[in-house]
Order: structure tokens, then sequence, then C-alpha cells
């Protein structure tokens, strides 16, 4: 199987241990003639309030060598993925997948960290070595 390929059922198996439906493998959106695919959409129904949650989670493996290149690239389709859902999906929150060691060895160091928050990035940061997510950062 190949790695990325790996993260993504990692990423998916995590989110229905946490208790989501994955309702799209992957999560396609056509906006302004331009056709993007996500690589989830799930769904939670949350009993209190007797509504459903959407999200759609962009997997990162970060394999590169270059973290800060993998970055980039994330962000970039974030921003893009993002504004797509606005005009077609607005009830859809978007997330980007990390894993652990990523986050916490790169991803939290300083001038990244400020990256995210600057973009208003929403993160899943999911265990590698079981199938679990560990944090949500809003």
């Amino acid at each position: 199987m190949a790695r990325r390929y790996f993260f993504h059922e990692h990423v998916k198996q995590a989110l229905i241990n946490d208790g989501w439906i994955i309702t799209h493998d992957p999560y396609k959106i056509k906006v302004g003639g331009i056709y993007q695919e996500i690589d989830l959409g799930a769904e939670k129904l949350i009993a209190a309030e007797r509504d459903n949650i959407k999200i759609a989670v962009e997997v990162k493996s970060f394999i590169d060598k270059s973290h800060l290149t993998s970055f980039h690239e994330a962000l970039g389709k974030f921003r893009n993925y993002r504004r797509a859902l606005r005009k077609e999906d607005p009830n859809r929150d978007l997330f980007l997948a990390v894993p652990e060691p990523v986050y916490n060895k790169k991803i939290s160091k300083p001038f990244i960290k400020e990256g995210v928050e600057e973009e208003k990035l929403h993160l899943i940061i999911y265990s590698i070595s079981e199938a679990l997510i560990t944090t949500w950062i809003n």
C-alpha cells in the first residue's frame, strides 16, 4: 500500500473511531468550472442539538524532505478548498489532518504556528501508531 494512501486510510479509521460517519471518499466539489477533490467528507450527529456537524478533511502526510514545502502545498490546497466550500457547502468546516510527530516537531514551531493561526487553519492531529485523533484545533 502506498504511504500516502496509508495515511488516508489511517485518518479515515481515526474519524470512524471518533464517531464520525464517512460520507464522501473523496469529497468532490466543482466551483467556477474547477473540479477539486478533498480527501474525505464526514458527518457526526450531535444528539443534544439534534443536528449534524459536517466536515471535509484534507489528509497530509508531510513525507517530503522539506516540511516547509509540504506546509506551503497544504496551505495552498486548504485556501482553495475553503473558498470552494464557502460557495458550495458553507455549512461544512474544512480541516487539515496532520500526523502527531510532524505537528509536534514542525508545525508547532513559532513561524509555522503563526501561519496556522493567521490563516485560521483547522487541524486534526492524528496518531500514526494508533487509529485515533489526538487533538482538534479550531
